[in-house]
């Protein structure tokens, strides 16, 4: 199944079992080829508590606050505000500029992403529907003005953003001092994704590569809170 999920997928997946750890809440994760059907919002991850499934980082968040667990409550209001600017940030280009190189880079579309993602289905059912999310992924990039964008531009959005979110950490082990918040959830897992992530090309990777405390992060987060389950190889 691991060779199965995308690394947008897997990114979100990773940034809900984060911050469920950095909450101290037990979890169980379990992979199943068509989650996508059975996510109520139509995207991965989601959480399964009692009678009740929730979908996404955010509503996963707000979901575990209503039951008493938070990370963020310490933030004053500005400081909640930038927290959500900057995970707006970390949506817009990290998440993005994932999608656009799993399925408008024909590359990695061609060797990676249409394969994985149809591998669960008998032909010719997998190969129409992974063509039909490609469709649909392009589709997203025309409307939000991506669709002309090069390969090029995309990894120095990546760049861009890994710029700023290496300002802001700055020598703090977490993005406000030493308090993890939903913002180091959703950082770690896109980062660390893309980081250890087999791509048709290395770029993306090398764009995090080059800002160290970002890298340090990640290792942080990885001993931190996923110490039972090693992630990255040395």
């Amino acid at each position: 199944m691991d060779d199965q999920i995308l690394l947008s997928d897997h990114a979100s997946s990773l940034s809900v079992q984060a911050y469920l750890r950095m909450c101290g809440l037990p979890i169980q994760v379990v992979c199943r080829y068509n989650a996508e059907y059975m996510s109520p919002s139509g995207k991965i991850p989601f959480i399964h508590v009692g009678n009740q499934v929730v979908s996404e980082l955010g509503p996963v968040v707000q979901f575990t606050k209503a039951k008493g667990h938070s990370l963020s409550d310490s933030l004053d209001d500005v400081q909640r505000a930038e927290m959500k600017a900057y995970m707006e940030l970390v949506y817009n280009m990290l998440l993005t500029s994932e999608l656009f190189v799993q399925w408008c880079d024909d590359a990695t579309a061609g060797e990676i992403s249409r394969p994985r993602y149809s591998s669960p289905y008998s032909w010719p059912l997998g190969n129409i529907l992974a063509y039909q999310k490609q469709w649909e992924v392009r589709r997203k990039m025309n409307a939000i003005g991506w669709g002309g964008k090069t390969l090029e531009q995309v990894y120095e959005d990546v760049n861009q953003c890994c710029q700023a979110l290496s300002q802001r950490l700055g020598t703090q082990p977490y993005f406000f001092n030493k308090q993890a918040t939903e913002l180091d959830a959703l950082v770690f897992g896109h980062l660390f994704t893309i980081l250890t992530t087999r791509l048709t090309s290395t770029e993306l990777a090398e764009r995090v590569k080059s800002y160290s405390n970002l890298l340090s992060f990640c290792r942080r987060i990885e001993q931190t809170y996923f110490e039972d389950k090693k992630l990255m190889k040395d």
